[in-house]
């Protein structure tokens, strides 16, 4: 058993203070059950951090495992990113082991998909952490394609952190004749991706009703102050990125539903 559930709760030393007739006040039994209230709620939070602490001191190795590639007409698009089905399966199967599991709660207001992950312990505690994006219309994805696309792609990055992972490229073990090898122009885009996404988690406050921000006018800022898209020489080109590009030059109408 955890050290930390192996110390006496309040009700239980109160027990050794009824007296001999039985006989209690109710209203200092009321102030004890306020007390083993916040007792649990103190230890609860004491144990999801250090089942927290023993995942991380072990933690899952998520791997990229998809390739993405499509044509627009501004040319080809090609990434590679960990499926949700990796993430979540490789994570909640450590979490498990540590009396923690993750769930997500949805919703959509203003055109915009908010997403929110929730850890939560055996012993009651539970912490969250929420992003919002607009529907993702890139590959010419219909509607319901577009806000499932960005709902899955919430839903991996709110887990990952959420615990306080990252995503690593697989090692191909000597198998790259049967697997794409990542080119500048990947790793370009994947930089204007994980730029995006920090820029639309940072920004959030400075949006208003009714307005998203737009991936498209973000890449249009970027090139607009750095006279190009970043490529793999750039040291830093995230964080260089977002010192420059501004919420307002992003942000667009979306009528809301």
């Amino acid at each position: 058993m955890n050290e930390i559930q192996k110390n006496d709760s309040p009700l239980m030393t109160a027990a050794s203070l009824v007296a001999a007739d039985g006989n209690m006040d109710v209203v200092k039994l009321k102030e004890l059950l306020d007390v083993q209230e916040r007792w649990e709620a103190i230890e609860a939070k004491k144990a999801y951090v250090q089942a927290m602490s023993d995942f991380k001191a072990n933690p899952p190795e998520i791997l990229k495992d998809k390739n993405v590639h499509y044509q627009t007409s501004k040319g080809a698009t090609n990434y590679k990113h960990a499926t949700l089905h990796n993430v979540t399966t490789k994570i909640n199967a450590e979490l498990s082991k540590h009396g923690l599991t993750a769930s997500w709660l949805t919703s959509q207001e203003n055109g915009s998909i908010k997403v929110t992950c929730k850890i939560t312990h055996i012993m009651g505690h539970s912490e969250e952490t929420c992003l919002s994006a607009p529907p993702d219309a890139t590959g010419s994805k219909n509607v319901i394609q577009a806000i499932g696309s960005t709902v899955t792609y919430l839903e991996r990055y709110t887990l990952l952190a959420l615990t306080g992972l990252a995503t690593y490229d697989q090692d191909d073990d000597g198998n790259a004749v049967d697997k794409p090898k990542e080119t500048p122009k990947d790793i370009q885009n994947e930089i204007v991706e994980q730029a995006f996404f920090s820029f639309t988690t940072e920004n959030q406050d400075e949006l208003g009703a009714g307005f998203v921000f737009s991936k498209e006018k973000f890449v249009e800022a970027i090139i607009r102050h750095k006279g190009r898209l970043p490529t793999p020489k750039d040291e830093n080109a995230v964080q260089k990125i977002l010192d420059v590009v501004k919420p307002e030059e992003v942000a667009v109408w979306s009528e809301p539903e």
